[in-house]
């Protein structure tokens, strides 16, 4: 084992002494969780990675933690009742997911982490500044304009003569809009056109399926929020049935069917946001904590879904890859 791998060890081995743990007995902590799909269970896979987290730095659910986890299913209007039922169990913090999620929660008080899909939080007003949030909220956030270069690189090694790539997004949020003219902008910058195809509910995704037969883009570009997440399925079937090469932001949908992501991993996103958890059980004021930024991006490819779609993988692109599942 080498020395600076060891010392990591004993860095994390100090977060489990006794001295660590004693700072949390004596108290239940009361944490929430809120997610604009399928409710963040201790059980599920981000949950687990909180819990696992939490764990490391004294908490225990069952023990000196309870989670109340809520989901509203892609049903955005239903967000603000389960705030203020998630509130009135005087819950001490709460993890959200997506930015309505965020934005919801930021009047009620709630010291808010957001661990993923706020889009730029200052660029919607969500806080003041990443080093200084102000108000009730701090988590996990990215670069839009920077992430999306890659992503268009990507696309463009998988298939040279790229010229139109259709960029999916929800209309209807406001840091996912933000987040695709970002995109569009990158595109322009690097000769690419870029056919629009926003959708605000699951019908418009045949309207849009539709645009692009008549238009056929040369890729596709989802920008991944609840909307667009829970559609995801028809999105993998439409890009294998035309052949195209399609990206998405995350890992876990390459991992469901879709052909490839290059974005932020998750699994980091999730360990920070128990991190900034504690902080906050230990008095810490949400506004106060810097907005954090990603460290790790991965490249995932499926080769299945490649194979599926009739597409030939570069071994330029294969070697690239961090994750390749076959």
């Amino acid at each position: 084992m080498k020395r600076r791998e060891f010392l990591g060890l004993l860095g994390g081995a100090a977060l489990t002494t006794p001295r660590a743990m004693a700072q949390t007995q004596g108290r239940i902590y009361h944490l929430g969780t809120l997610t604009p799909v399928a409710p963040m269970t201790e059980d599920s896979p981000f949950g687990k990675i909180v819990v696992k987290a939490l764990a490391q730095r004294g908490y225990t659910v069952g023990q000196n933690l309870t989670w109340d986890a809520r989901g509203s299913m892609g049903e955005i209007a239903k967000i603000p009742a389960m705030l203020e039922e998630l509130k009135s169990r005087g819950i001490d913090a709460i993890v959200v997911i997506g930015y309505p999620t965020a934005l919801a929660a930021k009047p009620t008080g709630i010291p808010t982490i957001g661990a993923t899909g706020l889009g730029d939080p200052v660029e919607t007003r969500l806080i003041d500044s990443l080093a200084h949030p102000g108000g009730n909220i701090t988590g996990i956030s990215d670069v839009a304009t920077t992430l999306t270069t890659k992503r268009l690189q990507l696309l463009k090694e998988m298939s040279p003569k790229l010229q139109k790539v259709a960029m999916l997004w929800n209309r209807d949020d406001l840091g996912m809009t933000l987040r695709y003219e970002a995109s569009a902008k990158v595109a322009e910058a690097l000769g690419i056109t870029v056919q629009a195809v926003g959708v605000r509910e699951p019908d418009d995704f045949n309207e849009a399926f539709t645009a692009m037969d008549g238009d056929m883009p040369d890729a596709i570009l989802m920008v991944a929020d609840s909307l667009t997440n829970l559609n995801r399925k028809r999105v993998f079937d439409f890009a294998t049935a035309r052949k195209l090469p399609a990206i998405y932001e995350f890992d876990f949908l390459v991992r469901d069917g879709g052909l490839m992501s290059y974005g932020p991993d998750l699994t980091e996103s999730f360990e920070r946001t128990a991190a900034l958890v504690d902080r906050i059980f230990k008095g810490a004021s949400p506004g106060d904590l810097p907005f954090e930024q990603p460290t790790r991006y991965p490249f995932v490819l499926n080769l299945k879904t490649a194979k599926a779609t009739g597409l030939e993988i570069p071994p330029r692109l294969v070697a690239l890859a961090d994750e390749v599942i076959e």
